[in-house]
């Protein structure tokens, strides 16, 4: 547990009423047997934390995924490679998944993207896995450390002033300009089918998880962001059979799901969005992901940078290496749980995700105080 904090929580009252098909079965299946059999897969470790005051809680530990770091491995990799393949196809080349994998020749083809660290390293890794080049755009707040990482797969970095959705707007103007293929994590009206892939894969980050837990779980708490991985998750629990309230956890200074849960449409939260959990300081949310959250999500949260400096040095003391953007969704549960909010208690199971390691190893030294991982 941490120390008190204050925190905003907004119950959604449109829980539970009918919605579109977000994240196709089909879909799943094919991410699935394709990202199953790359080299290096292996599902992340589910560990037990030290459960009071719950019956148990268990963390999804993502930080060791095909040695990028976080769950972000998952998505962009796969989407850039079902988009590559398609547009081979469309030139007269038919090829799998694996002969591209293989023979890491993907013509001509340029990818790119915004990203705030994780997202544009697992593109880039993907684009460096077929062939393929490779263009990412950062904000200003983006560390040197994860630009650094994303250059170490031979892509292209370029910063674009402004925040986070300002650099999503530059990279589909560049893309447009140049002829190159957007590989994004969010999605707008009339550019869903990439983000979708992105989604697709990160229900299995989920399914691992579901399958691992000894019990089902009551509650499930996952970060925001955009909302991609939260609506995988969201999705993935449903087509399991699974009924547990799904918690959505935000930054403070950056809770545009929050926000628009409120509003009871999307909305966007303007400004710098200076939060320390930099995966997480997004403004826009995904307009597939709110299609699924709109209705789908039982309650969300935001909560304070103070709480998760706090939560990565409890989660280290316990020998388990957490980047600031992987523990929203523990601060959410711990911090309900202080004041018997969402129903929790000694009967609850609560599901957590760890969504990264840490990705920018001198600032997780920094936060926790101790010697950089190796």
């Amino acid at each position: 547990m941490i120390g008190p904090y204050s925190y905003s929580l907004f119950l959604n009252p449109r829980h539970g009423t009918p919605g579109v098909v977000v994240l196709p079965d089909g879909g799943w299946r094919r991410a699935k047997a394709e990202i199953t059999s790359w080299p290096g897969y292996a599902p992340t470790p589910l560990r037990e934390l030290p459960a009071s005051p719950f019956a148990a809680l268990h963390y999804k530990d993502e930080g060791g995924r095909f040695g990028l770091g976080s769950f972000k491995a998952l998505g962009g990799a796969y989407a850039v490679l079902r988009l590559v393949v398609s547009e081979l196809a469309k030139q007269g080349r038919q090829v799998t998944g694996a002969e591209l994998m293989s023979r890491r020749d993907a013509g001509d083809i340029t990818v790119t993207c915004a990203t705030d660290g994780n997202h544009g390293r697992s593109v880039a890794w993907g684009a460096q896995n077929i062939g393929a080049r490779c263009v990412i755009y950062v904000h200003e707040t983006v560390s040197q450390g994860r630009r650094d990482a994303i250059a170490a797969y031979g892509a292209e970095v370029r910063e674009v002033p402004g925040n986070y959705d300002d650099a999503v707007r530059e990279a589909s103007r560049a893309a447009a300009e140049h002829g190159w293929h957007v590989v994004s994590d969010t999605s707008w009206p009339g550019y869903t089918e990439v983000p979708r892939d992105v989604m697709q894969g990160y229900r299995l980050m989920a399914e691992e998880a579901l399958t691992a837990l000894p019990a089902p779980p009551t509650h499930v708490f996952v970060q925001g962001g955009v909302g991609g991985v939260a609506a995988a998750v969201s999705v993935q629990l449903r087509s399991m059979g699974l009924d547990a309230k799904l918690v959505v956890v935000e930054p403070d200074e950056a809770a545009c799901l929050l926000k628009s849960a409120k509003a009871g449409a999307l909305s966007v939260v303007e400004g710098d969005l200076p939060t320390l959990m930099a995966g997480l300081a997004c403004g826009e949310p995904s307009l597939l992901a709110w299609q699924e959250l709109e209705r789908a999500a039982y309650a969300f949260m935001a909560v304070p940078d103070d709480a998760a400096v706090e939560a990565m040095r409890v989660l280290a003391g316990l020998g388990v290496t957490a980047g600031e953007s992987a523990v929203a969704g523990l601060v959410g549960a711990w911090l309900a749980a202080r004041d018997g909010a969402l129903g929790l208690g000694p009967d609850s199971h609560v599901l957590v995700f760890g969504t990264e390691g840490a990705t920018d190893p001198e600032l997780y030294a920094k936060l926790i105080g101790t010697a950089s991982p190796v």
